[in-house]
C-alpha cells in the first residue's frame, strides 16, 4: 500500500505544475529584455569586431603558451594524489551544495508558480480567504425561526435508539468458541 500512496501523493502533488507555470512566467519576463541586449549588441559589436580584427595572432599564441608554461611548472608529481583527493572531496562537498540550492532555488520557483496561476486565473489572495470564512457564520448554523415550546407541542417526542457497537472483544471470543 505505501507504493499506491507514494503514487497517489505524487500524482495530486501540483507542485510540479506550479514549477512549470513558474518557469513559464519567468521565461516571459526575460523574453520581454531580449530587444534591449540586442540593441546593446548591436552597438557593441563594430568595437568589438574591430578589436579582435586588430589583435596579433602571435601575441596571442604568445600569451596561451605562456599560461600553458606556467600551469604545467606548478604541478608536482609528488602532491598529485594528495591533491586529486583533495579535489574529489570538495566536488562532493560543492554536489551536495548544489543539491541543497537547486531544492531551494525549485522551491522558489514553485511558489512563484503558485503566485502567477492565481494572477492568471484573478483568484482572490489565500489570506482575504482566510479572513472570510473566519469572519462569516457556517452555512449549516443558521437561526431557528420558530419558538422552541411551538415546536416541542406539535412533534410527539421520538426515542432515539444507541447505535450499535461493534466490538472485537465479543468477536473474538464469538470466533475462539466457533473455533473449539
Amino acid at each position: 500500500m505505501a507504493i499506491a500512496d507514494d503514487l497517489k501523493k505524487t500524482l495530486t502533488d501540483p507542485t510540479p505544475l506550479y514549477f512549470a507555470a513558474g518557469t513559464a512566467d519567468l521565461a516571459v519576463q526575460q523574453a520581454k529584455k531580449v530587444p534591449d541586449l540586442i540593441e546593446q549588441l548591436r552597438a557593441e559589436a563594430p568595437a568589438r569586431i574591430e578589436a579582435v580584427k586588430n589583435t596579433d595572432p602571435k601575441a596571442v599564441q604568445e600569451a596561451v603558451t605562456a599560461k600553458f608554461n606556467e600551469v604545467l611548472g606548478a604541478i608536482d608529481p609528488k602532491k598529485l594524489g594528495e591533491t586529486a583527493q583533495d579535489l574529489a572531496l570538495r566536488g562532493v562537498g560543492v554536489a551536495a551544495e548544489y543539491a541543497v540550492r537547486a531544492k531551494e532555488t525549485y522551491d522558489k520557483v514553485a511558489v512563484h508558480g503558485e503566485q502567477a496561476v492565481r494572477n492568471w486565473r484573478g483568484d482572490v489572495s489565500a489570506e482575504i480567504v482566510d479572513i472570510a470564512v473566519a469572519v462569516e457564520p457556517e452555512a449549516g448554523a443558521e437561526p431557528v425561526s420558530e419558538p422552541v415550546a411551538e415546536a416541542a407541542a406539535d412533534e410527539k417526542p421520538v426515542a432515539k435508539k444507541p447505535a450499535a457497537r461493534k466490538s472485537t472483544a465479543k468477536k473474538a471470543t464469538v470466533t475462539a468458541d466457533d473455533a473449539s
